[in-house]
């Protein structure tokens, strides 16, 4: 009896443990999913400001909400590229280390662009704005550049496997045909014509036909008496009574 409580208990123990377990995995996957979706909507209403900024604010204020919108939509554009792209590509996976180091350096940007929003001296902005500008052209450029390539290389993957699932779907579509593709059976070949008579036939060669009958060498009659045939020793001597 004590056995058996005991083994309930430990079941219930272990229910206990996993529905808890259960439990803060369900709570911990809808936390990151609200974070995940508050942090998108942050990003499209900063993304919204920065595009009304540029529009609406004339000179280097605008200008540099302009060059933090673009650094932003292409590193979100490269980042989505990269992660999209098969785990076990050894090559995509350099590439994302690539990518992590040059988003240093795009965060840092992101960083100076976002202070220098609200600077108030308009000389220190114009000052500072072609160096700005040359920093954001190099990342982006090398963020586009990773971008396409990723791009090309997942089209190739596609081009590569559309190919060879094209070749299967040949044979099997061959294969289901297979009775256009049997080999028929040969024909038998005609025999030739017998050739023409013509004039010239009296001229070729042919076989000599059978003669009916041999003629009688000359001088020889036609019946031998049976005296003058010739005797061999197996044949029997005729009795005196049967001659007459």
């Amino acid at each position: 009896m004590e056995a058996v409580i005991t083994v309930f208990a430990v079941l219930f123990v272990l229910l206990v443990v996993l529905g808890t377990y259960a439990t803060v995995k369900a709570v911990g996957a809808a936390k990151r999913s609200v974070d995940r979706t508050i942090a998108q909507g942050r990003r499209t209403v900063e993304d919204h400001t920065l595009r009304a900024k540029s529009l609406t604010r004339p000179g280097p204020a605008g200008e540099i909400a302009q060059l933090r919108l673009t650094l932003r939509t292409s590193m979100r554009a490269t980042q989505d590229a990269l992660h999209t792209g098969p785990a076990e590509d050894a090559s995509l996976k350099e590439s994302l280390g690539l990518f992590e180091r040059l988003s240093v350096h795009g965060r840092e940007l992101d960083v100076v662009l976002k202070h220098l929003e609200s600077e108030p001296d308009r000389a220190t902005l114009t000052a500072r704005l072609p160096e700005l500008r040359t920093r954001t052209e190099r990342i982006t450029a090398s963020a586009d550049s990773l971008r396409w390539a990723a791009r090309d290389r997942a089209s190739r993957f596609a081009e590569d496997d559309l190919d060879a699932l094209s070749s299967q779907i040949d044979i099997e579509a061959g294969a289901l045909r297979h009775w256009t593709t049997a080999t028929a059976p040969p024909t038998a070949a005609p025999w030739p014509e017998a050739p023409a008579a013509d004039e010239g036939a009296a001229h070729r060669q042919t076989w000599p036909r059978e003669p009916e009958g041999r003629p009688e060498p000359e001088g020889r009659p036609a019946i031998t008496s049976p005296a003058a045939r010739p005797a061999y020793p197996w044949q029997k001597k005729p009795r005196p009574e049967s001659t007459a």
